[in-house]
């Protein structure tokens, strides 16, 4: 997790490439499940980066972006509301305490090898989102 003091297609790009240069140097591809927000997508890395560099970063990442329609299925929602809930639902007196808070919090989270309890399953979804999936044939 990165604390940045904006959050544009740069920071964006930034961010990609230290995944995929120092957090990950050996995947040949990497997986990243995103949001639909402007700045999450493969010309970011063309804005930040000269053209070479950004053509390897984008043939090594693959953006998998949530559903516009259901986005409250996210279980990556799931794990923001609770950074909100536990770390970041009070003032914080600068950028630094911000990033020591968040950094300690992921830290925390990754030991207690937290996970989400998935319990809304496809033939409820089928049921509750039915104008969402086609019919199945009998």
């Amino acid at each position: 997790m990165e604390v940045t003091e904006r959050r544009r297609k740069r920071e964006f790009a930034q961010q990609m490439r230290r995944i995929a240069e120092e957090d990950y140097p050996q995947a040949s591809k990497i997986r990243i499940v995103l949001d639909n927000l402007s700045t999450h997508t493969p010309a970011a890395f063309y804005e930040a980066f000269d053209p070479e560099q950004a053509r390897l970063l984008a043939r090594r990442v693959e953006f998998c972006y949530t559903p516009v329609h259901g986005s409250w299925l996210n279980m990556a929602e799931i794990e923001i509301s609770a950074l909100v809930r536990q770390c970041l639902k009070r003032r914080l007196p600068d950028e630094e305490a911000l990033r020591r808070e968040a950094k300690a919090w992921e830290t925390e989270r990754n030991r207690l090898g937290a996970s989400v309890d998935w319990r809304f399953t496809t033939p409820a979804a089928r049921i509750k989102l039915r104008n969402l999936y086609p019919a199945e044939k009998q």
